[in-house]
């Protein structure tokens, strides 16, 4: 067999064709792989959003216990710093706007930082929003969400600026509370759309939960393109045997 892979020249076409073989079939079940994990994330989103919310306190000893509080529904009393808050810029069809994060003392010197939500360009000055700066204690209802390095092409926060492009709770506890005891909790909680706060800003229920899930369909394209390479690659083969040698 050897031998009449190599008076047909096809030594290099075939081993070239099982090496990308290997790659579109690796990637394919990469995709099946991935397909898998994004099912169960769904599955998780899905009954996590509909739970009765748990205590902020039970979600702290489940995380320092190693377990998983991603989209966990928690609820936390306290006290929010407006004067505080973080500003994410999040820019929507209706134009410019951006998530308000400001942190919320649920205990002495422990604060957890908030996503309270979306508000437009023009109401970014919390002086065009006061009735949605509720004082006294509040009860916060939200999704866990857990810190994510930024993706590649994702700007540097510019803390100095107060202008933020991804949600570094490390960073934004710094930025306000460098100096002093007051501990953050590691992540940070998306407050539900309801209730919705006096004057309606800002805009809660921002956690992004449809999911893309295209796997099989990429999963699909890869097998197929190796298909599509073992034909090609027969087909040639096939014409390179025919061949007499004198025509090689």
């Amino acid at each position: 067999m050897l031998q009449s892979l190599k008076r047909a020249g096809l030594i290099w076409p075939t081993a070239l064709t099982i090496a990308g073989l290997a790659v579109l079939i690796g990637l394919g079940t990469w995709q099946l792989q991935r397909k898998q994990w994004k099912d169960r994330l769904i599955a998780k989103i899905a009954s996590r959003v509909v739970a009765s919310p748990v205590p902020l306190s039970e979600a702290q000893r489940t995380w320092l216990a190693g377990g998983d509080i991603e989209y966990l529904h928690v609820t936390a009393k306290g006290r929010l710093h407006h004067d505080k808050e973080r500003y994410l810029y999040t820019p929507a069809k209706s134009g410019l706007g951006w998530h308000v994060y400001a942190p919320l003392e649920w205990a002495p010197s422990q604060v957890v930082w908030v996503n309270r939500g979306f508000v437009p360009d023009t109401s970014k000055d919390p002086a065009r929003r006061r009735e949605g700066q509720p004082p006294g204690e509040v009860e916060i209802t939200g999704l866990a969400r857990v810190p994510h390095a930024p993706g590649l092409f994702t700007p540097a926060n510019d803390v100095g600026r107060n202008l933020w492009y991804w949600p570094d709770v490390a960073a934004m506890q710094s930025s306000v509370f460098a100096g002093t005891d007051v501990r953050a909790s590691p992540f940070w909680i998306d407050a539900d759309a309801q209730p919705e706060p006096p004057g309606g800003l800002p805009r809660g229920g921002v956690t992004r939960l449809d999911l893309p899930n295209r796997h099989l369909e990429y999963a699909l394209t890869w097998y197929g393109l190796a298909l599509t390479l073992i034909a090609v690659y027969g087909t040639f083969a096939a014409s390179r045997l025919r061949m007499p040698s004198s025509a090689r």
